[in-house]
């Protein structure tokens, strides 16, 4: 069933992108859930096995219904931009126990039987346990799962944020949604997402969070209902290569061309990224990495672009054919 999404003239001027560890960690934990999202993250989920196996998430999982309402208050659209998730568990901990217990209620009634379950009963008798405890488990879920690999995670979450802005300038909104997924349609100002459940909300001028996610493939996500900012959540561009090993050896006419090191640098940027990430991927210093960029964006095969607190790499035209192997 298609959930719908009305824009308004004044919402296209208050659209944003944002990056959520919170959101990330909902995702995270849903995966170890789903077998349908497993495909991607295998070496992920040999990884942190013994940490999940250490996690009692069967709250948070009676929570996540495949068909139906998750809480909002639990994991709300993001603060901010580039907000840490120290400060969006702060708001998950500071809502108020009256409201969450009302959305509480109404995700427990989309799973047979949650709402008489043992949790469902203590939630709901005494929902200011309920907002503390979930915090909790949220908590110990980010730093077992997540927060180990947040550097990677964000530089990828950013690079398809730099793409997508790209993409914006280029094509417009209305061009760029369907782009986000094959799941998204656009026709009359209106926004369609093929999803499990029906969701309709006029945006009323308070715009749309565009948010990628490393965790929430093969699904799009798209609710959010007032107060709370209309948001959606989409499948991060290069979540097949995220998990790899440091890049090979660079083809030999690269390195006669640039030498080994500015070769493997070029070679590697088959994404946009940070001089972090390259190192991390490369297993080189992040200093000798740096004086590659620095020598490839003076020879202009590299543009470079700062997003948040981050400098993204990525190959120009020139670069790209380098790479490549292309003949002119």
């Amino acid at each position: 069933m298609p959930s719908l999404l009305h824009f308004e003239e004044i919402d296209f001027l208050r659209c944003r992108f944002a990056v959520s560890p919170l959101w990330e960690t909902h995702q995270a934990v849903r995966t170890l859930k789903r077998a349908d999202r497993r495909g991607y993250h295998a070496p992920w989920l040999r990884r942190i096995r013994t940490a999940a196996a250490g996690l009692d998430l069967a709250p948070l999982w009676l929570l996540m219904p495949r068909r139906g309402h998750s809480p909002d208050w639990l994991g709300p659209p993001p603060i901010g931009p580039t907000a840490t998730f120290e400060e969006e568990i702060a708001a998950v901990r500071a809502a108020d126990p009256a409201a969450a217990r009302e959305d509480t209620a109404r995700s427990l009634g989309a799973t047979p039987g949650a709402l008489e379950s043992p949790y469902g009963r203590a939630w709901l008798a005494d929902p200011e346990r309920m907002v503390r405890d979930l915090a909790d488990l949220l908590e110990e879920a980010w730093r077992a799962l997540v927060a180990p690999d947040w550097p990677r995670l964000r530089t990828l979450l950013e690079a398809d944020i730099a793409f997508h802005s790209r993409r914006f300038a280029q094509v417009g909104l209305g061009g760029l949604l369907p782009e986000l997924s094959d799941r998204c349609g656009w026709q009359g100002g209106t926004l369609t997402v093929v999803s499990p459940g029906r969701h309709e909300r006029r945006l009323g001028g308070r715009g749309l969070v565009l948010m990628p996610s490393v965790f929430v493939w093969p699904d799009v996500v798209s609710s959010f209902d007032p107060p709370w900012q209309p948001a959606l959540v989409y499948p991060a561009r290069g979540i097949g290569g995220l998990w790899s090993e440091p890049a090979g050896p660079a083809p030999d006419r690269l390195v006669r061309l640039l030498g080994r090191g500015r070769a493997a640098v070029l070679g590697a940027l088959d994404e946009p990224a940070s001089t972090t990430a390259l190192a991390r991927r490369l297993g080189l210093a992040p200093s000798s990495v740096s004086a590659h960029l620095t020598v490839l964006r003076d020879g202009g095969l590299l543009t470079a672009r700062r997003y948040g607190h981050e400098v993204l790499y990525e190959r120009t035209p020139l670069g790209i054919a380098l790479a490549s192997g292309e003949q002119g």
